[in-house]
């Protein structure tokens, strides 16, 4: 890519985020390298949902409709 090529940055991002490092060139020299930057995985362990469930509820099975409508009728 030449210096003048360097003013159309949609094209500029596009190689970057595609993980392309470009090389920035004055004729045949090349001046200067633009690198993408590493993406570092963060790989985050999810918290046992189910179990958590079932240590605060048991093995009790709520109706959430049912206990919507006893609730409104209590209120209105």
């Amino acid at each position: 890519m030449n210096m003048r090529e360097l003013r159309d940055t949609r094209k500029l991002k596009a190689w970057l985020r595609a993980g392309k490092s470009i090389e920035l060139r004055d004729r045949d020299l090349v001046i200067g390298r633009i690198v993408p930057e590493e993406k570092v995985p963060s790989e985050k362990d999810w918290p046992d949902f189910e179990a958590r469930h079932r240590e605060l509820f048991g093995d009790r099975v709520f109706n959430a409709v049912e206990n919507f409508l006893e609730d409104r009728h209590g209120r209105y």
